[in-house]
């Protein structure tokens, strides 16, 4: 099974989150509607704006590690977000 690293954007908010999951369409849902608690039930509606698959777990964590770094967002920025 893959995993995918992901970013979303809040439609409410110029909000984004990054993570990673097997299931990215279950994950989804519990962003925008199953979840009762955290940080992305407050910005909700989320929308997917990037990802990424990758076969091994720890290749997964590893770039969603990098994503959330000072280098990653600077990354973020110039790939993504200027689009």
């Amino acid at each position: 099974m893959e995993f995918a690293v992901y970013i979303l954007k809040s439609l409410s908010s110029d909000r984004h989150y990054v993570g990673f999951t097997q299931n990215l369409i279950s994950r989804f849902k519990s962003h925008n509607s199953l979840g009762k608690k955290g940080f992305t039930t407050r910005y909700r509606p989320w929308f997917v704006i990037w990802i990424e698959f990758y076969k091994t777990k720890a290749e997964a964590v590893s770039r969603e590690k990098f994503l959330k770094s000072g280098k990653g967002r600077e990354w973020m920025q110039k790939h993504i977000y200027d689009y």
